[in-house]
């Protein structure tokens, strides 16, 4: 297949199928509707899908789903004429009418929302109060309680008006850049994304006539645009409601944009462009046809032990993670191995590695995964590919040079069935 279609096929791929989330949204409205208007049956009144859902950027698996309920006027006055947080209250008093409908479910007032904890999803539910001006005023917990504005219906607005304005390509590539995130490992919220995404579309007026012959020349484009940005930034303006998006991260996606547009920038074969797109978004981009297709009429010599992190758990990046090696020989200093990435070096035979989470700011409690994975002819003769992911629950893992290719580790912090954090590493291993 060519590049296009392969596009297509991915782009197709990361379309959430949302029907069991508009099922739970609607039991909650229900619900809701029923104790506070004296509704019954109804599932879309006072009801609103926020979010990444919400605005259809979202990707297929993702683990979150926003909703703002409205209030009536009388709820707010009677909180708001309490002397000591009735922000607080009212996400109790939401909490224990929600604890009726899903009485053995996780339901907890947590900051502005109230989270309900579903096995394929957890829920943010705001409860607010919808203003003349669409916007709507919702509880703050902190600090003792206050109120505080947010206008997600002028986001909706905006990404609306952004696919059609792109001939369709906006949502995909929104998408896309958080398959990117997910992959890479890179913590970045999906409201900075999508206005991102749309600040660089709103300044291309040719993406209006592109298609998917265009893509990787958009992608070249968008993370040129996006490495082009300044990590010391504080914050960014939202898509449509202007609000304030905080650099939350120093910038680290910009880092990692730089590593992306470099990657698809010096690929000019089909061969490298697939190598380089794989990279980025794993293996959720179609393989490359030809190599695809020598597999076919090749009698393979090893055992496919390879896993991967998002077929057995979610991926939803939110924290950072590190990890790094320790190389040792007798004889020789020890050195980091990073350092000596920097400094296109490769490994040889007879090095001992530690590899070690260096920084993790994800809060305990969590499980640790490894994951080694040889790479090369050496490894297939041998039947030695490994891949397997591996529950150690151990900050370092032990490895040995032992033969050539261009292997790599990864490391998996998983918090309440969720991959939150990612890492990987190269070990490029030479021939002596």
């Amino acid at each position: 297949m060519a590049l296009n279609s392969d596009f297509q096929t991915f782009c197709t791929s990361l379309v959430l199928d949302d029907t069991n989330m508009k099922t739970t949204a609607g039991e909650i409205a229900k619900k809701l509707n029923s104790h506070y208007y004296d509704l019954q049956d109804e599932k879309t009144e006072h009801c609103y899908i926020v979010g990444s859902v919400g605005r259809l950027t979202a990707k297929a698996k993702t683990s979150d789903l926003d909703i703002i309920f409205d209030l009536p006027t009388d709820i707010y006055k009677k909180y708001d004429a309490y002397t000591g947080n009735g922000q607080s209250q009212l996400l109790q008093e939401v909490k224990n009418v929600l604890k009726e409908r899903y009485p053995k479910t996780d339901i907890r007032g947590d900051g502005q929302v109230v989270v309900i904890d579903f096995s394929a999803y957890t829920v943010e539910l705001v409860p607010a109060f919808k203003q003349s001006d669409d916007r709507f005023k919702y509880p703050d917990t902190h600090d003792g309680g206050s109120w505080k504005y947010t206008d997600p219906l002028s986001e909706q607005s905006e990404a609306n008006a952004a696919e059609a304005e792109s001939n369709g390509n906006f949502r995909n590539f929104c998408r896309m850049v958080r398959q990117w995130k997910n992959q890479c490992g890179i913590v970045m919220g999906g409201l900075l994304i999508d206005s991102l995404c749309y600040n660089h579309f709103s300044c291309n007026d040719y993406y209006a006539s592109s298609d998917y012959d265009d893509y990787y020349s958009m992608l070249i484009s968008l993370f040129s645009y996006l490495r082009g940005l300044d990590k010391n930034q504080s914050y960014w303006y939202a898509l449509g409601s202007n609000q304030l998006v905080y650099n939350s991260d120093e910038g680290s996606f910009i880092s990692k944009a730089d590593e992306a547009w470099a990657k698809l920038s010096d690929a000019e074969e089909d061969e490298d462009k697939y190598s380089a797109l794989s990279n980025l978004f794993g293996k959720a981009f179609p393989a490359y046809t030809a190599a695809t297709e020598f597999a076919q009429f090749s009698s393979r010599s090893y055992n496919d032990t390879e896993q991967f992190i998002e077929d057995i758990f979610p991926v939803d990046i939110q924290y950072n993670l590190r990890i790094d090696c320790n190389v040792r020989q007798d004889g020789f200093r020890d050195f980091l191995l990073r350092a000596a990435l920097k400094k296109h070096h490769i490994l040889r035979h007879n090095k001992s590695l530690t590899f070690e989470i260096k920084r993790c700011d994800a809060p305990p409690p969590y499980s640790i995964y490894w994951k080694v994975r040889n790479v090369g002819a050496v490894a297939e003769a041998r039947n030695m590919i490994r891949g397997e992911i591996r529950k150690t629950d151990s900050r370092t893992q032990k490895e040995h040079t032992n033969f050539q290719g261009p292997h790599y580790v990864e490391c998996y912090i998983i918090k309440e069935g969720i991959c939150v954090a990612r890492d990987r590493i190269d070990v490029p291993i030479g021939t002596i």
